[in-house]
């Protein structure tokens, strides 16, 4: 039970940082390995053991030493055992030591903490000389992955100065492994997606990869990393092997795919020893693409051209420039955000950093008005360019391309929105042939990108597309003219491919001109010959709709190429397979998926973009019915995956009860808003110069009947709450502890999300309503008062625990009754990824985002046409009254029913600084999306900010 509030760091391996020792019959202390004990630093002859070490080696003229997992070398009970006082005290004693006894030697503290943490391990200039920045080198990979230089920019700019006589170590790999501890939970989701996709590839929190497997061994990228990493501030590190690209072997296990033997030579053990291959401390590696013989030093050092040579001309080139290892950084912010541009100054030396992230062409305006007149000469090859004027400098860069630029005094897509045609093509009407027909070129390359940019599912419509694949295509059923589900693999010029599902059929005569009528956008292409016949989007078919909930109930099995179609039945249907339906009809009303109703008794998602795993809308929606027994959900009947032997199985539909309902909560809260405001205008003589009304007459206005809804969805939402926190024996769902570095995770996401936002905001600034630009202006004032308060959620430890939530709750997502509310949809935010969609988290987030919808249904009722213009100023106010009593009444409620739950903090202060974190982190949030999708609205979450600084 001592220290239970540290950390395991090493949770792929240890499941406590204490072991029994059975010779001593003891417990003892760990943090990382079981078999590496702690040492015990309130021992004062631990102390003087320490410094002999250090006597020993530096005497023999080593210049610096490494201090391994620095923060951790005391305990104290009700800490993180972090970064505690009495680590800085010893290492302020430890550096003295040193200094009193050698000279020009040096410390370097390994502290994998984010960077105030980490900086405090220089003290005054008196502790370490040196000091790793672990949170920038994962950022860095993420910047490339992203093409997007936000994550880069962001991290240095929470580093804070340090002492003159200090330096920070820049480094792309912290040894073995891309550490990913200094990230959130969704950018660790990331890095493990792009960078990791064998599970072999991760240990602990990272990627045990070499940096040349890490990067594909793209020599492009490999070079733009290290000139990243040659022009930060502080002394780059490499990690042997790195110079000349050596591959890894992590089916070593534990670290050692990082750490074999140095490729010296094509001789026996890659130069490294002449011994017996077999008494090597670890094999050599021979993989084929990095094998030994081909990958070495000896072969790199005899071609100039190889990455052995490129390395030792960048390390030559940036000791000309003190800038590089001790001048000031300043970024500059071109609009394009693929191009990381900045500057490094010291006294006279000034050099202009140019990086393109993306794997394609990209130019790049600078403003380097302040430089007019001087020349940017190339440093590489001495080039000089044109010389700077007081207009923006445009710089164009091919692929992952970079420059130094020194700067000397000079001398003397696609896409045009047309009314779509549906094309002509000459093929069978057989979709067993269709493919294979000498048309699938044509299909992948014209007929589907065309038809894909019409649906309203397709959610990547304002991306270029670059190549579309058909992968697979299994059937729904054996009969011979059953539709199938084409998988389409869409990649595009920026960012990463997605998969989609269609399913496609072929109907004649009468079926094709009945589909004519009805749903004509349906309508892929048309197949040539006597008879009208047609490729269409199969859900727009009666006997499709039927076969695919038979695939499900029967828990049948359908062949594709690659893998199976596989039916899948929920308890209560497992008991009878014979269910049939009658009829069937495709709701509208649906973005991302597609949605059909049976019978009026079931319910079935098409879930048109399609990710490898579990997804949440199913997981969650089953064990909410089969686990936790909760009522206000529809229930789980049934689920159709496609399977593959090589990747996670695919969700491609949910089968539910139907739940039969009055309206959904945003129309039953857009009635109420308008009555409430009829009945403000029926008394707007009396509330013209009305103080904030309070008691009978507030109720009067608002009205006794939607508060109590507002009550009852507050109720059930903490029971969903309750359910999911329910079941402690069940990995995906047990709750798990809101510690300290989970309070980092979610600030340091906040953060990220409020700086991209409010650069949004500043930059649209010039294009909102005149009416609303001064009240943007206002909160972009607040950045820093946001952040402070957002910054809270560190200063404070909280008992609340993490669990699985809703993801995107708000008033469009339950229905109601007439007497109840069923709670629908948990895939979350669809435009995240699925891992990320499956993070636990605080349940406040759900709070927040339902607290954050009352207001914009206050807004909505208030902008509807039949509103009077000149209304609208007046009613600005009680627009605001209201929303504010909703959420209190939702949120009181809500409280209540989780009264004493591991999930909500029970310091009525920590419930405080949590939910006002929440809020502002959901308005930031939405600010970038109004601006994005609709301007007009921007004002909402504008208002919402400050009505949330104004009341906290």
């Amino acid at each position: 039970e001592k220290f239970k509030d540290a950390r395991i760091i090493f949770k792929d391996f240890e499941t406590s940082n204490w072991a029994w020792d059975p010779v001593a019959k003891a417990y003892y202390w760990h943090r990382f390995y079981s078999h590496q004990p702690e040492l015990n630093f309130d021992n004062p002859a631990v102390h003087e053991a320490v410094e002999k070490v250090c006597d020993f080696w530096l005497a023999l003229g080593v210049d610096g030493l490494r201090l391994d997992a620095v923060p951790y070398l005391y305990e104290r009970e009700d800490t993180s055992c972090e970064n505690l006082p009495e680590t800085h005290d010893y290492l302020r004693k430890l550096r003295a030591h040193v200094d009193v006894k050698f000279s020009n030697r040096m410390l370097l503290a390994e502290a994998n903490q984010w960077p105030e943490d980490a900086a405090a391990y220089f003290g005054k200039g008196d502790e370490s000389h040196m000091n790793f920045h672990f949170p920038l080198m994962p950022r860095m990979f993420m910047a490339l992955q992203m093409e997007d230089r936000f994550p880069i920019i962001d991290i240095l700019e929470q580093t804070p100065p340090i002492p003159d006589n200090c330096q920070w170590a820049m480094f792309l790999r912290n040894h073995d492994e891309l550490t990913l501890e200094m990230v959130t939970d969704e950018e660790r989701d990331y890095m493990y997606r792009v960078y990791a996709s064998d599970p072999h590839a991760r240990i602990n929190l990272g990627i045990r990869r070499r940096l040349a497997p890490l990067l594909a061994n793209s020599r492009r990228k490999i070079e733009l990393l290290n000139t990243l990493l040659f022009s930060m501030p502080g002394t780059p590190i490499i990690y042997y092997g790195d110079e000349i690209g050596m591959g890894d072997n992590f089916y070593l296990g534990d670290r050692n795919g990082c750490r074999t033997p140095m490729q010296w030579s094509p001789d026996r053990n890659a130069g490294f020893s002449r011994a017996n291959p077999q008494q090597l401390y670890l094999p050599i590696t021979i993989d084929p693409e990095y094998h030994y013989e081909a990958v070495n030093v000896e072969n790199q050092q005899k071609n100039l051209s190889s990455l052995l040579w490129w390395m030792r001309r960048v390390i030559a080139m940036r000791k000309n420039f003190k800038a590089f290892s001790r001048g000031s950084l300043e970024f500059l912010h071109p609009d394009n955000a693929k191009v990381l541009a900045f500057l490094r100054r010291y006294e006279k030396e000034t050099i202009v950093v140019v990086v393109n992230l993306s794997r394609f062409a990209q130019s790049a305006e600078l403003d380097l008005a302040r430089f007019a007149g001087c020349v940017p000469m190339e440093v590489f090859s001495r080039n000089l360019f044109r010389p700077i004027k007081k207009s923006h400098y445009v710089i164009t860069l091919g692929p992952h391309a970079y420059y130094w630029f020194a700067l000397q005094p000079q001398t003397n897509g696609r896409r045009v929105s047309k009314r779509r045609v549906v094309p002509t093509i000459n093929a069978p009407a057989d979709l067993h042939t269709l493919l294979n027909d000498g048309q699938r070129a044509l299909l992948e390359r014209e007929i589907l990108p065309n038809y894909i940019q019409t649906c309203r599912w397709f959610g990547s419509k304002a991306r270029t597309l670059r190549e579309l694949k058909v992968v697979e295509q299994p059937g729904v059923s054996s009969d011979a003219d059953a539709a199938r589900f084409w998988f389409v693999v869409v990649s595009y010029v920026d960012g990463p491919t997605e998969t989609y599902a269609l399913p496609v059929k072929i109907a004649s005569g009468n079926a094709a001109r009945a589909v004519s009528r009805s749903a004509p956008h349906a309508i892929i292409a048309r197949l040539a010959g006597a008879e009208e016949t047609i490729l269409y989007d199969a859900v727009w078919d009666a006997k499709f709709r039927s076969q695919l909930f038979e695939a499900i109930v029967q828990r049948q099995i359908m062949k594709g190429h690659a893998g199976d179609l596989v039916g899948i039945a929920g308890k209560a249907m497992a008991a009878d397979s014979s269910v049939a339906v009658d009829k069937s009809q495709v709701l509208g009303g649906e973005q991302s998926n597609s949605s059909m109703l049976f019978d009026n008794k079931f319910f079935l998602k098409i879930y048109r973009k399609l990710e490898n795993g579990v997804n949440p809308d199913v997981e969650i929606t089953r064990f909410l019915t089969e686990r936790a027994n909760f009522s206000n959900v529809p229930a789980f009947v049934g689920a159709l995956e496609y399977r593959h032997e090589k990747s996670e199985p695919t969700v491609v539909c949910l089968l539910q009860s139907a739940a039969m309902s009055e309206s959904d909560g945003w129309a039953l809260t857009l009635d109420a808003v308008g009555r409430y405001y009829e009945r403000v205008l029926g008394r707007k003589a009396d509330l013209q110069n009305q103080t904030t009304p309070t008691g009978s007459l507030l109720d009067e206005l608002i009205g006794g009947v939607y508060p109590e809804k507002a009550k009852l969805l507050g109720q059930r939402t903490g029971e969903l709450h309750l359910a999911l926190a329910s079941r402690v024996d069940d990995r995906a769902f047990a709750p798990e502890p809101f510690n300290a570095m989970a309070q980092r995770s979610v600030y340091q996401t906040m953060r990220a999300s409020l700086r991209r936002a409010f650069t949004l905001l500043e930059k649209k600034l010039p294009d909102l309503s005149a009416a609303f630009r001064d009240e943007a202006k206002e909160v972009i004032a607040t950045e820093q008062e946001i952040l402070a308060r957002e910054k809270r959620l560190l200063d404070r430890r909280t008992n609340a625990s993490k669990i699985r939530i809703h993801g995107d709750y708000h008033l469009g997502q339950v229905l109601y009754t007439g007497k109840d509310f069923i709670i629908l949809d948990f895939e979350g935010e669809p435009a995240r990824a699925l891992g990320e969609r499956k993070l636990k988290r605080s349940a406040l987030r759900d709070v927040s985002g339902m607290m954050r919808s009352f207001q914009y249904a206050a807004y909505s009722a208030l902008w509807q046409p039949a509103m009077r213009t000149e209304d609208m100023p007046f009613l600005e106010r009680w627009a605001d009254l209201w929303y504010r009593q909703m959420s209190s009444v939702f949120l009181q409620s809500y409280l209540k029913t989780t009264s004493g739950a591991i999930f909500v903090p029970q310091n009525p202060d920590d419930q405080q600084i949590m939910l006002e974190a929440y809020l502002l982190d959901k308005a930031v949030y939405e600010i970038g999306y109004e601006l994005n999708h609709r301007p007009d609205w921007v004002v909402i979450p504008i208002r919402g900010i400050k009505h949330i600084l104004r009341s906290a």
